[in-house]
């Protein structure tokens, strides 16, 4: 199960394990995504939900046919609004916190049964901001911080069920999100100068493979230039 497969880091991850023949559940906000990604990833399922708004979720899932099984639950989706705490306001911080945050907390809550049948994985793609807060990044950040202990909680509950936690922390990656970054920011977007994709999805597909008697808890991927 993949949240933000159309895109980035979570588009990477969702071609390698399509190519290598694993079966894939991807999340969509809606009808019309769903098909998009149906369309880019044959065989894939689709589950439709809108990450921006959690109480609806359980509503949206009642009305669809979820997965018997699930082996790992990956959160790659993501959202990003840059600005100072005297200018972002009540909707911006609420939009964040939603869909990096309390969604993945809400998908996890429903697949845990499956998770906790498999020993499965949890995978919670963060941030650098997750780390550590700079200026007008204070409601991304806040998010992925919350990120950051929604996984090391999990983690300590779920331990004895088999089930392994993964935080991954990119540094600026190339894609979609960055490009958005850099017009808030001001500044030209030069996608070479960041981590490619690609890089970031072989870091996670290891977490992924790793044998069972291992587990890596706290990944972080910087650019090499």
């Amino acid at each position: 199960m993949i949240t933000g497969a159309g895109s980035g880091i979570g588009a990477a991850v969702a071609r390698r394990l399509h190519e290598r023949g694993d079966t894939l559940v991807l999340h969509a906000r809606d009808a019309g995504r769903a098909k998009e990604l149906a369309a880019e990833f044959p065989g894939a399922s689709t589950l439709v939900g809108d990450l921006a708004d959690p109480d609806k979720l359980s509503w949206a899932f009642s009305h669809q046919s979820l997965p018997d099984r699930v082996d790992s639950l990956l959160h790659i989706a993501g959202v990003v609004d840059l600005g100072p705490v005297g200018d972002l306001t009540p909707k911006s911080w609420r939009h964040q916190l939603n869909v990096n945050l309390i969604a993945p907390a809400e998908l996890t809550r429903h697949f845990l049964p499956q998770l906790r049948v498999t020993q499965g994985h949890v995978i919670f793609v963060n941030s650098g901001a997750g780390l550590r807060a700079s200026a007008e990044w204070s409601a991304y950040a806040a998010s992925k911080h919350g990120l950051k202990a929604l996984a090391d909680s999990l983690r300590g509950e779920e331990h004895g069920n088999g089930v392994r936690v993964t935080s991954v922390y990119p540094g600026r990656t190339a894609s979609p999100m960055q490009a958005k970054v850099h017009q808030q920011e001001g500044k030209e977007y030069d996608a070479g100068q960041w981590i490619d994709p690609e890089s970031v999805a072989t870091t996670i597909v290891m977490a992924l493979d790793l044998p069972r008697d291992a587990e890596v808890n706290d990944l972080t991927v910087r650019p090499g230039r």
